[in-house]
């Protein structure tokens, strides 16, 4: 485990994506998995501009944009068994997939919801058979909606009606979906409503299907799965607080609560350079362990290590971003790391690298002058505090 907290606090700038001509902030990244070893990976990064970006993952080189036209793209997702289909929810009630070995700017895929949908979350399930959408409070309704993935390929800019709804577990706006990692039923929700609910999607109806609902006392941001089998549940939360549970204890009389951190803030002992906001998790499978991505507004970027006993600081990555980080993409494969932010950057973190940079430094300035122009999209949440 220290072996790999050194490696992490090493991680060194390798690559830094060229400015685009419309800066905006980068929301969410995810990678493909290489068809073969060796083989070119993709990178997609969802922008505050309504866009969808698709790079090169070794080289950072722009490949290609999509526009969700109409409406906000939230979130970005690769296909686990295709390394060039790539997924985003709209807010005008669909979830949209693109390949991007096409120049059209036609999705190939449409999974359209119903009229008071507007998706501000999704995940696609590790077999790929399954699309999941959550959806902002409408009146008093909230969904999870799902359908049916399979033959996205046969059948170019064909629409996809839902297989159906969860309705009853959630009473607010479902700001984030992931499904396990190797486990294709199961699915875990979390939402402004505090709630993180884990389903069983093979189970005949929604009450069957809820298997735990754990509480984290604030609006969950950020959420995924962690420990020896993907067997434990974490979350962050948009007041900075984070919560993390153990699945494996639901039939047991053993509390299933690991640790619960009302602010990130004050637990992590971050010297002077403080820690404003936490990004997210990642589950090292190396080292058997769960790390949090947090940082400050000047774009210093904290690592820091969860146990039972509390959080602790493993690292600081500095002299990448100059503003908010808000988003990130840990690679198992090459160990490596992409960060984006508010700056319009696009950093890949390499251990020990050496920065062989496409830009020159003088495209820093950018920075300050994008965050005069962007406007943050009011579905990131970030503002509404409990």
């Amino acid at each position: 485990v220290e072996k790999v907290e050194e490696q992490l606090a090493g991680l060194r700038i390798a690559r830094r994506c060229e400015p685009s001509e419309e800066p905006s902030y980068l929301l969410d990244i995810h990678t493909s998995t290489a068809a073969q070893a060796g083989s070119s990976r993709f990178v997609a990064v969802s922008c505050s501009n309504e866009s969808l970006r698709v790079y090169e993952r070794e080289t950072l080189q722009f490949l290609r944009e999509y526009r969700g036209r109409p409406g906000l793209l939230s979130g970005v997702r690769f296909a686990h068994t295709c390394d060039s289909l790539v997924f985003s929810a709209c807010s005008q009630g669909s979830v949209r997939c693109w390949d991007v070995r096409l120049a059209s700017q036609e999705p190939v895929q449409v999974f359209t919801g119903y009229p008071s949908n507007v998706f501000i979350s999704f995940d696609l399930s590790c077999s790929d058979l399954i699309v999941c959408a959550g959806t902002e409070k409408a009146e008093k309704d909230t969904f999870l909606v799902f359908w049916d993935a399979r033959g996205v390929t046969d059948c170019a800019s064909a629409t996809k009606e839902p297989l159906g709804v969860y309705s009853e577990s959630h009473n607010d706006d479902i700001t984030k979906i992931c499904f396990h990692p190797t486990e294709p039923n199961l699915v875990v929700s979390g939402s402004t409503d505090g709630l993180v609910n884990v389903f069983d999607i093979n189970r005949d109806n929604e009450d069957d299907a809820l298997i735990s609902t754990c509480n984290s006392d604030s609006s969950v941001s950020s959420l995924g799965w962690a420990g020896e089998g993907y067997k434990q549940v974490y979350c962050t939360t948009h007041d900075e607080g984070f919560c993390w549970w153990d699945m494996a204890q639901l039939d047991t009389e053993d509390p299933i609560t690991l640790l619960h951190v009302l602010d990130a803030r004050e637990s992590v002992c971050t010297e002077n350079h403080g820690l404003h906001y936490l990004v997210g998790g990642l589950y090292h499978e190396k080292a058997g362990k769960l790390f949090l991505v947090g940082g400050t507004s000047t774009g210093n970027i904290h690592l820091i290590s969860c146990s039972t006993d509390g959080l602790s600081l493993v690292g600081t990555l500095r002299g990448g971003h100059s503003a908010t980080v808000r988003s990130f993409c840990w690679s198992p494969l090459d160990e490596s790391l992409l960060t984006g932010g508010e700056d319009a950057q696009l950093l890949l973190w390499k251990p020990g690298a050496v920065e062989r940079s496409l830009t020159k430094k003088a495209s820093l300035k950018i920075s300050s002058s994008v965050q005069k122009r962007v406007r943050v999209h009011n579905t990131s949440l970030k503002s509404r505090k409990k």
